[in-house]
């Protein structure tokens, strides 16, 4: 192990350099169809020019790799664990806060605000900042730094209660439900019990079902089941639906070709963003779509190895949690478009063009990277606990035959017992029990009891 990490900051392959690289591809076939999407946004707005949304999603894409490289080469895990958590959290508040007093309401959701004059949506930032700060309370309860009643406590302040708040201002049930997810990802990292995480499962469905027939406006969206029969012949909530049907059936299997798609020109609202997955279809085909669906799937699998190369339990549900998001939201957007799931106006990751969801999903990545070891990495809580553990150490066969007291002092003596606390690693050390407080042994499979 010692080895690896010596070795890993020169190494990037593997699982990472996949990760990378699916992401990079995903960017790059964005970045295409952007450009050849927004053609209709820029005819109904009067204009010929198409590339100022090639530029500004560009742009995004190098402040946000950017920002990646930044995350995971200076913001290793352990930083989670300490004052950031909360001041990040606090941050996300307030913007939350702010959209509600002062945000702009677009498509009768007030979910932007102007800083600066460019608009950010805070609901893209607030599901980092909450899965991160879930993760870091869930990982001090299995080390026993807090107990199951803690938990469960600052759980609901400074988890449920920020969802909850995002729900009723926003009236957001997509980013909920994408927040849900990351939060059970993190449960079953974590080695939650089964019957707890369905347990909550079950709880969710039926807030979900609560949510969607209990207010109107959501319960109209059914009509993804028939958009030809929304009341006005497929000429009121289903259109959009519809001629996302049409440009699917015209892409066929190859696709028209790339700008060659007649639906982005203004038939088709939200082309270059929540629907821009139609647009792919039309012109790449069947194949390209299949493509989109393929990257995702190498992202989740990459992402999954990376995080399980951590043996620190808070970045391996940190970043499997925020891999499971990022496909999580790809496929809710991708099967809105093809009326599979009723509409939910979540972007497509990487591709859909949005400052906002760019800048969040590769601040994602950043934080997924964080998990993979690299040279000079800080030991993991595991790691310290053992190097406390001073008992024995081993002389030269050269010297003596027999192994001798590394220390005259008692075993822990002047321990500490804090997890931030580090002593020189023995030549030899024999535990069986961690000393502190509660189990034996906290990375014991929580799962099923």
């Amino acid at each position: 192990m010692a080895n690896a990490r010596s070795n890993g900051k020169a190494a990037l392959s593997g699982p990472r350099l996949v990760l990378l690289l699916s992401t990079l591809a995903l960017i790059l076939l964005g970045l295409v169809m952007v450009y050849s999407a927004s053609v209709g946004e820029a005819v109904s707005n009067g204009s010929t020019d198409s590339s100022s949304y090639l530029l500004k999603q560009a742009v995004f894409a190098v402040i946000g790799g950017a920002g990646a490289l930044a995350i995971w080469k200076l913001c290793p895990p352990y930083r989670w664990r300490g004052s950031w958590t909360w001041a990040l959290l606090i941050a996300t508040i307030v913007l939350l806060g702010l959209t509600a007093l002062y945000g702009v309401a677009t498509n009768g959701a007030q979910r932007w605000i102007y800083i600066g004059g460019f608009s950010l949506q805070p609901s893209e930032f607030a599901k980092i900042a909450i899965v991160i700060v879930g993760a870091r309370i869930y990982a001090d309860y299995r080390e026993n730094m807090i107990e199951f009643r803690s938990m469960c406590t600052m759980m609901l302040l400074t988890v449920v209660a920020p969802v909850g708040f995002l729900y009723l201002t926003q009236s957001d049930l997509g980013t909920t439900l994408i927040i849900a997810v990351g939060l059970m990802a993190i449960l079953w990292f974590g080695e939650a019990p089964l019957k707890v995480i369905f347990g909550i499962i079950g709880l969710g469905i039926v807030f979900v079902l609560l949510s969607v027939f209990g207010t109107s406006y959501r319960s109209d969206r059914m009509y993804f089941l028939d958009p030809w029969n929304d009341g006005q012949n497929g000429a009121g909530l289903g259109y959009q639906l519809i001629r996302s049907f049409y440009a699917f059936a015209q892409g066929g299997i190859f696709g028209a070709g790339i700008g060659n798609s007649t639906e982005k020109l203004t038939p088709l609202p939200e082309a270059e963003t929540d629907f821009i997955y139609a647009i792919i279809g039309e012109e790449l085909g069947l194949v390209g779509t299949v493509l989109i669906v393929v990257l995702f799937l190498v992202f989740l699998v990459a992402g999954m190895l990376v995080a399980n190369e951590s043996e620190d339990p808070f970045a391996r549900m940190l970043s499997g949690s925020l891999t499971v998001m990022i496909v999580f939201q790809a496929f809710l957007n991708m099967g809105c478009v093809t009326g599979v799931l009723p509409t939910t106006g979540k972007p497509l990751p990487f591709i859909s063009s949005g400052g906002s969801s760019m800048l969040a999903s590769l601040f994602m990545v950043g934080l997924i990277m964080t998990a993979a070891p690299q040279g000079g990495e800080r030991t993991s809580v595991y790691d310290r606990r053992r190097e406390n553990l001073r008992i024995v150490r081993a002389v030269d066969p050269a010297e003596s035959t027999r192994f001798e007291p590394a220390d005259p002092a008692p075993a822990f003596a002047g321990s500490s017992g804090s997890l931030g606390a580090s002593r020189p690693a023995p030549a030899f050390a024999v535990a069986t029990r961690t000393p502190g407080r509660g189990r034996a042994n906290p990375s014991t499979s929580r799962r099923g009891r």
